[in-house]
């Protein structure tokens, strides 16, 4: 393939071909686009290569149509200089001190520079705090001795990939857009103006940022207020459930929200952390947040506190008990376990003395800090052989009349079975 006009060989570039970056170049391929993608791993870039899918979104035979029609993907990031846009999607975690690691983004940010060229766009979708795209990557391009707004192009648009919905995909959900210039917010939104139905323009980089971390927050917080209440909730003996069922009625000023064994994922465990980091900048706590990180990550042990409770009206201590774990995904239908609450409910079971097993058609195999966990195949022998089954991640492919019927003790931490003898919900 050769280089058209413009000079470039690829019309996108895209850094990170993961939950976030395999979707982008699927729409871009749709729309004509001449795509190619970087990323470190050597692992995905082979099994890409080789037909195969990593992500639950995208299939195999979709995987081929990408390669039938120029999709290159690689590990060298030399690539980025035959790009006339590239993207930014790599993974933005948070530290073992639970501040945000930009490495990533910075080594992606080094090696568009050192390929940078006149004309080219730069867009970071990766979620970061306000501020990033200006103070991180702005200098670190324009130390090239290229402008941008003038020579290049630099703009921010937050990723809104929803893993497993089937409903909303790239393509029909609605892109934010920031530029640093207005030129460079025009040269973003004629961009995605092509392989999404609708770009929403707005004022800045770090308007864009902060809008990302304000949708996560929101989610983040408002699950933090119905996990507390479903605390006190039972200890007042009161159905939650029903309670937030009947407000969801009102058909104006609620929307509902479900409370779980906790909060996983890639966004809403992380990324108001960046939000927190961003405000602790100024010398002060972001206590919403703070609070809400707080109450979530205490569900893990409130739900064994549960199982506990629940184990002993059989007067079954958890010590020795045989726990069986129904999904250990962060969500159902899918078998991305980043973040799971999973992980730190097996190691609470386990400092307990229970035998911990999982029954997960997503998770061929897993493992705790490098203890593996047993795979139960059979979901009727699981649930019957189990002094307590906990519903984590309520896939489809689980019967659930089975486990309501077949399991001798059930909690239910995602209110998809209707409570009775031998079914507790959170």
């Amino acid at each position: 393939m050769g280089e058209d006009m413009s000079g470039f060989k690829y019309d996108l570039g895209v850094i990170g071909l993961g939950y976030v970056g395999l979707p982008l170049v699927v729409e871009a391929v749709a729309a004509g686009m001449r795509v190619a993608g970087i990323d470190a791993s050597e692992r995905k870039v082979t099994s890409l290569l080789a037909g195969q899918s990593h992500v639950d979104d995208i299939s195999e035979a979709q995987v081929a149509h990408l390669l039938a029609n120029g999709f290159h993907p690689t590990t060298s990031p030399d690539v980025v200089g035959d790009c006339e846009t590239v993207v930014i999607c790599v993974p933005t975690p948070l530290d073992d001190d639970r501040r945000p690691d930009l490495g990533a983004v910075n080594a992606a940010t080094a090696a568009i520079a050192a390929k940078l060229r006149p004309g080219q766009l730069v867009v970071l979708e990766s979620t970061t705090w306000p501020g990033t795209t200006r103070d991180v990557l702005l200098p670190a391009l324009e130390a090239t001795g290229l402008k941008a707004g003038t020579d290049f192009y630099l703009a921010f648009s937050p990723e809104r990939i929803d893993p497993g919905n089937p409903t909303f995909g790239l393509r029909n959900t609605p892109k934010v857009v920031g530029g640093h210039t207005v030129a460079c917010r025009d040269r973003a939104v004629g961009f995605y103006g092509k392989i999404v139905d609708t770009v929403v323009p707005v004022k800045g980089t770090a308007e864009a940022e902060m809008a990302k971390l304000l949708e996560n927050t929101y989610r983040h917080v408002n699950i933090a207020l119905v996990n507390e209440m479903a605390m006190f909730s039972n200890e007042l003996g009161i159905d939650l459930w029903s309670a937030i069922d009947a407000a969801a009625t009102k058909p104006f000023g609620f929307q509902a929200f479900r409370p779980g064994p906790g909060v996983g994922g890639h966004c809403i465990p992380i990324d108001p952390n960046y939000l927190s980091h961003a405000v602790r900048k100024l010398g002060y706590p972001f206590h919403f947040v703070e609070l809400a990180q707080e109450v979530n990550e205490r569900m893990p042990v409130y739900v064994s506190q549960r199982a506990t409770r629940i184990l002993n009206t059989v007067r079954k201590a958890v010590n020795g008990s045989n726990i069986l774990l129904l999904g250990v995904t962060y969500k159902p239908d899918i078998a991305d376990e980043r973040e799971t609450p999973a992980l730190p409910l097996v190691r609470r079971l386990r400092a307990l003395g229970a035998n911990v097993t999982y029954c997960d058609p997503h998770v061929p195999a897993w493992a705790v800090d490098g203890k593996p966990v047993t795979k139960v195949d059979d979901l009727v022998t699981g649930v019957t052989e189990a002094d307590l089954s906990i519903m984590l991640a309520p896939h489809k492919a689980f019967d659930l009349d089975v486990i309501a019927s077949r399991g001798k003790l059930v909690l239910d931490t995602r209110g998809v079975l209707t409570a009775s003898d031998t079914v507790e919900r959170l």
